[in-house]
């Protein structure tokens, strides 16, 4: 009698989870969420302090302790006015155009798949500019709550219009093409309206400083009446954060995700339009800020557009408002616009951008 002896199977290592990597890997999700939100903070921190010192810097300095005085209204005199009827106007036109324009900027980024595209470039900037030229210099429309309807629609106008000259022929966007025809369009439109400043003193002596992009003198009766824009558009750009992830792995895969791509680019070019039609309304174009902010915003947090919008929200007001206190001191006692310290910041922020295209690529 022959005897058998059942060998068991040999251990498969693989039929037996190992929730190692796994724990790994949502370790790594949890400590980038965290460092993500900690810069967030900072950045508010940051923004935090800008807003102290624009209120607080300026030709006449003013203490903290006379600041928060003339702000709860524990103060008199001429600090109150200065405080109250001047600094503190113009630091709510920083945060609300600064946010405006790096969340254009971050949209237009998005949506084109194009690292160097922002409102200023594709001429967005410049159709709103021209167009308040013309509701200033034939329609002689002075205040903002008319000519910013003039605003909004030489944006739209110049935005359907580059993104078309940018797709003919293709079936997406071309970002070259398309950064072509934003540049071309954007000058002609800055040299039709210089010309219609030229040809009209009393309305180039109206916008010289509007023109150069700057918040200074802006009260609340004129910031008030852009607010609701901004507020929309800001809401928009931000609903459509996550299907703009969707469309940034092309628009096929987009649509078998479930992502209606036209509604988003409708929805996108909507809230471009509202947002730097607005914001150029208000302080006159500005440019860089939409350039610059989604970039920095990328560095910290990769491509995920949900964190990108969230960081340009904090990040962009603090760049305006920091412009803003620098073109204050940096010749006081007069001021530089904060749209030419802006342009003197973005420069070489550009020229670095170019550099380092394995970083800025979308």
């Amino acid at each position: 009698m022959t005897s058998t002896t059942q060998l068991a199977p040999p251990a498969d290592s693989s039929v037996v989870p190992d929730s190692s990597s796994d724990s790994t890997f949502d370790n790594g999700i949890a400590q980038g969420t965290s460092t993500k939100i900690t810069g967030l903070l900072v950045a508010l921190i940051v923004l935090g302090v800008l807003i102290v010192l624009s209120i607080a810097v300026g030709a006449n300095r003013l203490g903290l302790h006379t600041v928060w005085d003339a702000i709860t209204g524990s103060g008199s005199g001429e600090s109150v006015a200065v405080v109250r009827g001047l600094r503190v106007p113009r630091t709510v036109a920083g945060l609300v155009v600064g946010v405006a324009l790096g969340l254009a900027g971050a949209l237009i980024q998005a949506l084109t798949r194009n690292p160097l595209a922002d409102p200023g470039i594709l001429g967005v900037n410049s159709g709103a500019a021209f167009f308040v030229v013309v509701a200033m210099g034939v329609f002689h429309v002075r205040a903002v709550t008319g000519y910013v309807w003039f605003a909004l629609f030489g944006a739209l106008l110049v935005t359907f219009a580059v993104y078309l000259i940018g797709s003919v022929g293709r079936r997406s966007v071309d970002p070259i093409q398309l950064t072509l025809a934003g540049v071309a369009v954007g000058a002609v439109l800055t040299g039709a309206a210089t010309a219609m400043m030229l040809m009209d003193p009393g309305t180039f002596e109206h916008m010289r400083s509007w023109n150069a992009g700057a918040i200074s003198g802006l009260r609340f009766d004129t910031i008030v009446p852009v607010l609701p824009f901004l507020a929309v558009g800001a809401v928009l750009a931000l609903l459509v954060a996550h299907p703009l992830n969707a469309i940034a792995l092309g628009d096929d895969l987009a649509k078998t995700l479930g992502v209606n791509v036209n509604r988003i680019r409708i929805v996108v070019v909507v809230a471009v339009t509202l947002l730097a039609g607005g914001a150029t309304a208000l302080a006159g174009p500005i440019g860089f800020v939409g350039l610059m902010v989604p970039h920095v915003a990328r560095w910290f947090v990769g491509p995920d557009q949900r964190w990108i919008m969230a960081y340009t929200v904090a990040i962009a007001p603090c760049l305006l408002l920091a412009s803003d206190v620098l073109g204050r001191i940096v010749i006081a006692p007069a001021e530089l616009p904060v749209g030419v310290v802006t342009a003197f910041v973005g420069a070489p922020v550009l020229i670095l951008l170019v550099h380092r295209r394995r970083v800025s690529g979308l």
